[in-house]
Parts: C-alpha cells; structure tokens; sequence
C-alpha cells in the first residue's frame, strides 16, 4: 500500500471568515476526529492535496497525518468540493486505531475486459455498473482496491456482487440477502442518434453564468458539516 503523508498545522481560527481567509492563503480547514481523542482543527496545504487526489489509492489509504512531531493515522472520510472550480473547501479525517474496524469506500477494477467471451466471442461490450463499493476491515487489511474478473462474462450476462473475490479479513457492508447489486454486465452496443445540438445563447458582459457563481454557500456548508462532525464526536 502506498505511504500518503499530509504535513498539517493546527488552527485556533474558526467560523466562516477565518476559513475564507485561509482558503486565500493556499490553506484549506480540515478536521482530525475519532480514535478516542478530542477533535482537533488543523489546516493542510491546497496544492499539495490536489496533487495527493491525483493518485486514485490516495482516497483508499491510511494517511500519516503529521502535526509538529506527532504523526496520526487516520483515513480520508469526506471532502467538500467547489461545484465549479478545482478547489477543495474542506477535508474530514478520521483517526484509526490497529485493533478497530473501519468503514471505507474503495475502487473497483475490472481486469481480462480484452478476453471477456462476450466480447470476443459474441461481439458485446462490458458495461461497468457500479465503480466502488464499501468495505469494513482492520485498518492493516485495507486493500487499494478489489479486482472485478470479467473474462468468463458472457453475452447478456451480469456479474452481481456475491460474486466477486474478496480479500480476507474484508467484509462488505451490503446486506446480499437483501439486494445482490449488479457490478458488470456485457451487451450489444446500440447505436444511439444525437439530435443537433442548439447554439447556445450569448452571455452578457456582467451575467452570472451558470455553476460559477459565488462559492459562498458551498463554503458555509462545509464549515457546518465540520462543526456538526465536531459535535457529534464529543458527544
């Protein structure tokens, strides 16, 4: 498994203003709970999480979480985005403890598409259903991901999630008794015709287009979810 390292600082600042002001440094506001300690603000550096984000086994890992010369480990719970810029506007972690179980969302991989029977035999394509799935384990059995083997797929045929293998010491959290989620399928492609798109209207110099307006409200949204994550901890 990958060795992801985060160099935070803590804050005292907090509330609306304070993180607005911080975003304007290249900081963003996080929070560090769980493991049987008190919460804790801290701050973490823009670009280097957006390049950490860049690699899919990121979101999938134990993080060290570096504060001074304490180092915590700690899993990526939640990450508040802006609806229209790259920009994060706030991260949730989690602390791990070795002997505690953990609940994580982790990729899916699909290998063998190029030998699938339905593909090479019947002329079919392989449509991924669902991209991720989530998982309870020790934090030292956490896997990056869970490989999908789609090459005994035929045509027409759906791989379902009691069907894949997965890794000891891993459980998935869906109740299969209850619902067997469709994971990968192989059909026909179909020919699908596009009606000509229709010119889009020019904007007015001024005009608030669309999905860029202020990031304001994202903003207080993700210092209310912290806060509330906060609350509930210390209770």
């Amino acid at each position: 498994m990958s060795d992801f390292i985060l160099l935070a600082e803590l804050r005292d600042d907090q509330g609306k203003g304070a993180s607005r002001r911080l975003r304007r440094t290249g900081k963003i506001p996080a929070i560090l709970y769980g493991g049987n300690r008190e919460s804790r603000s801290i701050t973490l550096d823009h670009q280097v999480l957006l390049h950490l984000m860049g690699n899919e086994a990121f979101f999938s890992s134990i993080l060290t979480v570096k504060v001074g010369d304490e180092s915590q480990k700690a899993i990526l719970k939640d990450i508040q985005r802006h609806p229209a810029k790259r920009q994060v506007l706030h991260v949730d972690l989690q602390r791990v403890l070795a002997d505690q179980e953990i609940r994580v969302t982790i990729p899916l991989h699909f290998i063998n598409e190029d030998i699938c029977i339905g593909v090479k035999a019947g002329g079919g394509v392989v449509a991924h259903i669902i991209s991720e799935v989530e998982i309870t384990c020790l934090p030292g059995n956490l896997p990056e991901y869970i490989d999908v083997d789609v090459a005994s797929l035929e045509l027409d045929q759906i791989i379902h999630l009691s069907a894949i293998e997965i890794p000891e010491g891993v459980s998935l959290t869906a109740n299969l008794e209850e619902y067997d989620q469709p994971v990968a399928s192989c059909h026909i492609a179909k020919e699908i015709v596009l009606e000509p798109e229709e010119e889009e209207p020019e904007v007015e110099e001024g005009e608030i287009v669309e999905g860029e307006e202020d990031a304001e409200g994202a903003e207080d949204a993700a210092e209310e979810k912290a806060a509330e994550d906060s609350s509930k901890e210390s209770e």
